[in-house]
């Protein structure tokens, strides 16, 4: 108590130290990232879902809750997204979806590879190749799906009444298990080339995979869409499944979150994307994807960083949770100890001003005293010299100054000595 009752410049300092660390525990934590992030995917069992598993399993590595919320499909995911208030904040998308370029607040944090677009038919039929739909059973997946958006203007642009065939809302697997079965003839699906439906349709004997004839025409009036060509025997070798080059059209898939998610997330949302999709794929070489392709919506800040330099630097070195604080901090700290620092030299100027003030109101005393040993004063006069400079010598070894500034004080006392041994010679 008595250290702080005699230092009020110590007491001041452990004050402001305080704030300052108050203030950065505050910034710190409230601009923690969330630990449960929601996310869209698709029906359960399809790709995309299964693909969500892997995204919650590579983040949850890092501390952070991936919450997988199945839906119909695509654009169901961007209804969701969509509404601050669902709750969710990243999701799968192809291009191409209806009002998708409307400000959504929605941003992209790259594409990730295709969507094909697949039409299976029962080889009994050979339906598409002959005759189009006419009187067809049609499978076009869940309302809300990306299929149905997608396949509907590919088949206005090829001219298919809608009208002329049986169009049903089927689950893509329940779909496929029909076909197999002869009760559908045609099952339209956009999925990439893992998912399970797609792997099982295209080794099927009984079912064909329709071959798009004039594919660059429709990448040409729609150029969300990029021509496809599967090989041959790529379904089954031994069976020669397809028995022949099929060509396909698809969109790319983009992950993309809401503006507002915290940029730390957004990175490991990124750097999954990295170790999920940067491998060869069977339309796509390695380093392909992820890609910063901003197609139906702009690509983040976070992303476009990413792609440029990579991981956040401490990030790189240190647990995510660590680098995310630590950067936190570092974001509070450097502009606080910038504003503070030139303030600080400030005061300490102004306070050393004000020590040196004091010793020189002395050396203005002891001037004065110097002045009067000119001539050397006798008698009365020398005594009360004397006198004079007894007491400026005791102010001048009672005078409280900090440490640093004591060579001030010892000179004055120099000088006081110099003085009166001219007065007593």
């Amino acid at each position: 108590m008595k250290l702080f009752a005699h230092s009020p410049r110590l007491l001041t300092i452990l004050a402001a130290v305080g704030v300052v660390l108050l203030g950065a525990w505050i910034f710190v934590l409230r601009g923690s990232p969330p630990r449960v992030v929601t996310m869209v995917t698709g029906p359960a069992g399809g790709s995309a879902a299964l693909l969500g598993e892997r995204y919650r399993a590579l983040l949850a590595k890092s501390g952070v809750e991936l919450v997988l919320v199945p839906t119909a499909g695509d654009a169901e995911n961007l209804d969701r997204l969509r509404d601050p208030a669902s709750g969710v904040s990243a999701g799968f998308l192809i291009a191409g979806l209806p009002g998708a370029k409307e400000p959504t607040g929605i941003e992209s944090l790259g594409t990730i590879g295709f969507e094909p677009l697949w039409f299976f038919e029962n080889s009994t039929g050979r339906r598409l190749a002959r005759s189009g739909l006419d009187r067809s059973r049609v499978s076009l997946d869940l309302p809300g799906s990306g299929t149905r958006a997608l396949a509907g203007g590919i088949m206005a642009l090829n001219g298919l009444d809608p009208q002329s065939y049986v169009a049903l809302a089927l689950a893509p697997a329940e779909a496929a298990e029909r076909l197999v079965r002869g009760e559908l003839d045609v099952v339209v699906v956009v999925a990439d080339w893992d998912a399970p439906v797609v792997r099982r349709l295209v080794a099927a004997p009984e079912i064909s995979l329709f071959s798009f004839p004039r594919a660059d025409a429709l990448v040409a009036l729609n150029p969300n869409l990029t021509k496809l060509i599967l090989p041959a025997g790529v379904g089954d070798l031994a069976a020669n499944r397809p028995p022949e080059d099929v060509v396909l059209v698809a969109p790319k898939a983009s992950l993309v979150v809401r503006g507002e998610l915290h940029e730390a997330v957004q990175y490991l949302l990124i750097d999954a994307a990295s170790k999920l999709h940067g491998r060869p794929g069977i339309f796509h070489r390695v380093g392909t994807f992820p890609a910063p392709e901003a197609i139906d919506f702009p690509l983040s800040e976070e992303a476009v960083r990413f792609y440029r330099s990579g991981r956040p630097f401490l990030q790189r070195y240190l647990p995510f949770w660590a680098a995310v604080r630590l950067e936190r901090l570092l974001l509070f700290l450097v502009p606080v100890f910038g504003l503070l620092l030139p303030i600080a030299r400030g005061v300490a100027g102004a306070f050393r001003s004000f020590v040196e003030q004091r010793v020189t109101t002395l050396y203005a005393e002891l001037s004065g005293l110097e002045a009067s040993t000119e001539p050397v004063p006798v008698g009365e006069a020398r005594a009360e010299l004397v006198h004079r400079l007894d007491a400026l010598e005791r102010r001048a070894s009672r005078l409280r100054i900090p440490l640093q500034f004591s060579p001030l004080r010892y000179t004055l006392m120099d000088h006081i000595r110099l003085v009166r041994e001219r007065l007593e010679g």
